[in-house]
C-alpha cells in the first residue's frame, strides 16, 4: 500500500518557493521562514502569485512531487508534474476507452452510483444524529429521490442519460443541504450551488474543498500511470483534468461535503472568516484558509475500512486506491470498476 506522505500547503500569497539542498525553502521578504525535507513530501499546493524557482520545480519533477498552483481565492490555476508513471499500454487503453461511448457509460455508471449512494449516507447520518433538529421528512424525501436515481443509473448505458440522472440527483441533494447545517444557521444559510464565483460562505467552502480534492485525485491518477486529463464522464476540454473530476465524484460527499459540514457544525469557521469581493464572490480570508488547510490535512489522517479491499487506511489514500482500482479495471484485472461505497 502506498505510504501517505505530507502535502505541504503554502497559504501565504507572499511566500516564494525555492530549493535549498534537498529541502523546500519558503522565503518571505528575502528571509527563509521554513524548510521542509523533500523526501517527506508527496505534493505541494501554493496559493498566491509569488511562484516557485526553476530549481525547485526541476527537483520536484525528478522526485515525482507535484506542485499545484491556486489563486489567492483558491481557484485552480495549474499543476507541474514529472514524467508520468506506468506503461504506455495502460494509457493507450484509456484513450481507446474514452472514444467508446458504451465503455465510457459503463465506467460512468459505477461512478454515478457511488456518488449517489454516498450522498444518501450523508443525509441519512444527519437524520440519525439530529432527528429532532432537522426536517426529517424533507430529508427522507431527498434520500428516496437519490435511491430512485441510483436505480435509474444502474439500468442506463447511455452517457447523456447518466449525466442527466446525475444532474437531477445533485439538485435533489443540494435542495436539502441547508438542513445539514445545524449550527450557525444565520451565517451559513445555503439555497443553491454557485461556483464561479461562490456567492455565499457555504459555497466558498465547498468550492475550495472540491479544488483540493480534484488536485489530489489528479496526482493519484498520474501516480498509477493514467492521464488525468482524459475522462469518461467529463468530456475533454483544454486544461480540464476530466478524469480527476470523474473519479472524485464518488468521493465528494464522503470527503469534501462531510468535511465542510464538520467545519460549520463544530464552529471551526465563522462569518468573519470570509470576505466579499466587488463582483459578489465570497472567499476565505488568508488566516481562515490556513486554518482550513490544517484541518483538511488532519482529516486525511482519519481511517476507514475500504469496502472492496477490506483494508483499513487513512482517508488521504482514497484517491490513490480508487485510481489503482480504475487502472486494474482498464488492464482487464477486474470485471468492473468498483466505486467506494461507505455507509
Amino acid at each position: 500500500m502506498k505510504q501517505l506522505l505530507n502535502t505541504v500547503y503554502v497559504s501565504d500569497p507572499e511566500v516564494y518557493l525555492a530549493l535549498k539542498g534537498s529541502n523546500l525553502n519558503l522565503i518571505k521578504e528575502n528571509d527563509s521562514i521554513a524548510r521542509v525535507p523533500l523526501h517527506n513530501i508527496e505534493a505541494i499546493c501554493t496559493f498566491g502569485h509569488q511562484g516557485a524557482s526553476p530549481a525547485l520545480i526541476h527537483e520536484c519533477m525528478d522526485r515525482q512531487i507535484s506542485i499545484t498552483f491556486f489563486s489567492s481565492g483558491g481557484r485552480f490555476r495549474g499543476r507541474v508534474t514529472g514524467e508520468m508513471n506506468g506503461n504506455v499500454t495502460l494509457r493507450k487503453k484509456q484513450y481507446k476507452v474514452s472514444e467508446d461511448e458504451l465503455e465510457c457509460a459503463d465506467i460512468a455508471k459505477h461512478i454515478v452510483i457511488g456518488k449517489l449512494f454516498n450522498s444518501e449516507q450523508v443525509l441519512k447520518r444527519i437524520v440519525r444524529d439530529h432527528e429532532l433538529r432537522v426536517d426529517s421528512k424533507k430529508l427522507m424525501q431527498a434520500i428516496e429521490r437519490l435511491k430512485e436515481s441510483r436505480k435509474l443509473a444502474a439500468g442506463t448505458q447511455d452517457l447523456e442519460s447518466l449525466r442527466g440522472i446525475e444532474g437531477n440527483a445533485a439538485s435533489a441533494y443540494f435542495s436539502v443541504f441547508n438542513e445539514c447545517i445545524i449550527q450557525q444557521k444565520e451565517s451559513f444559510s445555503f439555497s443553491s450551488r454557485s461556483r464561479r464565483p461562490p456567492l455565499d460562505p457555504v459555497n466558498a467552502l465547498l468550492s475550495f474543498s472540491y479544488s483540493l480534492l480534484a488536485s489530489e485525485t489528479a496526482a493519484a491518477l498520474e501516480g498509477v500511470g493514467l492521464d488525468s486529463y482524459v475522462g469518461f464522464m467529463h468530456r475533454d476540454r483544454p486544461g480540464r483534468i476530466s478524469l480527476a473530476l470523474d473519479v472524485m465524484e464518488e468521493m465528494r460527499p464522503l470527503i469534501a461535503d462531510r468535511f465542510v459540514l464538520k467545519l460549520i457544525n463544530r464552529q471551526q469557521v465563522n462569518r468573519k472568516d470570509f470576505v466579499v469581493k466587488e463582483n459578489g464572490a465570497v472567499l476565505l480570508t488568508d488566516q481562515a484558509r490556513k486554518t482550513f488547510l490544517q484541518l483538511w490535512q488532519k482529516e486525511k489522517q482519519d481511517t476507514f475500512t475500504h469496502p472492496f479491499l477490506k483494508e483499513k487506511m487513512p482517508w488521504g489514500l482514497a484517491p490513490h486506491v480508487q485510481s489503482l482500482l480504475l487502472a486494474r479495471y482498464l488492464r482487464g484485472d477486474l470485471e468492473a470498476y468498483p466505486p467506494i461505497l461507505i455507509r
